[in-house]
C-alpha cells in the first residue's frame, strides 16, 4: 500500500487533471506557488495542512479524498482473471478426467470383446 506522500500526490495530480486545471492554474487557485505544486506530485514536499486544505477547496473536493487509496481496476481485474483461470482448469480437469476415463471404459470394453469373439 503507499504512503501518504505517494497518496497526496497521485490523488493531487489526478484530481488537479480531472479538474483540467495545470499545476499554474491549480498553483494560483491555492495560493501556492507553482514549482510547490510540481513538488508535491513528484514527492519531494509535503505541504502543511492548511495548504492541503487550499488545494482540496482549489479542486472542489473534500481533504480526505486527496488521501484515497486506489482501488485499482488492474488489481481486481487481476484476480477475477486468476478466478476465471482456475474455474476454468477444474472445469477442463473434470472434463479431460471423464473423457480418459470413457475412452479408456471403451478401449476395455473392446478389447473385451474382441478377446471373448477371438476364443469362440
Amino acid at each position: 500500500m503507499p504512503g501518504v506522500m505517494e497518496l497526496l500526490a497521485e490523488n493531487l495530480k489526478k484530481n488537479r487533471r480531472k479538474c483540467g486545471f495545470s499545476q499554474e492554474k491549480l498553483a494560483e487557485a491555492a495560493g501556492v506557488s507553482t514549482h510547490y505544486v510540481s513538488m508535491i506530485e513528484i514527492k519531494r514536499s509535503f505541504p502543511k495542512s492548511k495548504v492541503i486544505e487550499r488545494l482540496a477547496a482549489a479542486l472542489n473536493i473534500e481533504v480526505h479524498e486527496l488521501f484515497l487509496a486506489p482501488q485499482a481496476p488492474a488489481n481486481e481485474l487481476e484476480k477475477l482473471r486468476l478466478s476465471i483461470i482456475s474455474d476454468m482448469k477444474e472445469i477442463i480437469s473434470e472434463s479431460v478426467i471423464t473423457s480418459v476415463a470413457t475412452a479408456v471404459e471403451q478401449a476395455f470394453d473392446k478389447k473385451g470383446k474382441e478377446k471373448i469373439k477371438g476364443k469362440k
